[in-house]
């Protein structure tokens, strides 16, 4: 299978936006445990993962 075909553009793009909403649920399910890091001077750098995750979607939509 060619990489650009259009079978592969939307299996990769269904795959971003899976691992999109994923990253999203898990960080707010995570949120009680990244305050308290937090106050412990440790931050969880979960909106990284969040962020890429969205640009990565958001370029294959383009």
């Amino acid at each position: 299978m060619r990489k650009n075909s259009p079978m592969f553009t939307w299996i990769h793009r269904a795959t971003l936006f899976a691992l999109y909403q994923t990253s999203v649920a898990a960080s707010i399910l995570l949120l009680p445990l990244a305050i308290l890091t937090r106050q412990l001077g440790v931050p969880l750098p979960a909106h990284r993962v969040v962020n890429r995750l969205a640009n990565a979607y958001d370029a294959t939509t383009a």
